[in-house]
């Protein structure tokens, strides 16, 4: 199961690169266009689906990797074990939030099917929408597995040493 959750973070990462590289080359060349008169129609439409999926993607990436942002001014003053049960409390939170996205983000997406792009005929809405509770499972097993690496170990030292077996390198 570690090697397919490492592969899936593979394929994601190179999944990411490549939309935010178009995304950004169909921003500026839409920009370019548009300035000379001779705008490019479906290019925020394609935009917006590129960068829905960057930033579920790349929210996953992140996570793995623990760079999401922290406050931890208060948090570092409190004893060790104190700070575990917070961060458990946190990756909860978490949890049910991402369940969430996931049950209503799976709603939005059938209820967006019919939803075409005014840009793009025949381009469904839902592509995007889909990026919710796709992206969210994603973030879901890497909370789990953060969860786990935390209570699973036992010692610091390990849990660290478990976090980075279960990261891949951010963008």
């Amino acid at each position: 199961m570690a090697k397919f959750y490492e592969y899936i973070g593979r394929v994601e990462r190179l999944i990411t690169k490549v939309f935010l590289v178009v995304f950004s080359i169909l921003v500026f060349a839409a920009a370019v266009a548009r300035f000379i008169r001779m705008p490019i129609v479906w290019a925020n439409d394609m935009a917006t689906f590129l960068f829905a999926w960057c930033v579920f993607l790349g929210g996953d990436l992140a996570m793995r990797q623990d760079k999401l942002v922290k406050i931890e001014i208060v948090i570092n003053m409190l004893p060790q074990k104190v700070r575990k049960y917070l961060e458990l409390f946190n990756w909860c939170v978490i949890i049910l939030f991402l369940i969430s996205l996931i049950v209503y983000g799976t709603q939005l997406s059938y209820t967006t099917r019919f939803r075409v792009f005014q840009g793009i005929p025949g381009f469904s809405y839902t592509w995007v929408t889909i990026s919710v509770p796709i992206g969210s499972a994603l973030m879901l097993m890497t909370a789990i597995s953060k969860v786990r690496a935390l209570f699973g170990k036992g010692s610091s030292k390990e849990t660290e040493k478990s976090n980075e077996s279960c990261s891949c390198e951010l963008i």
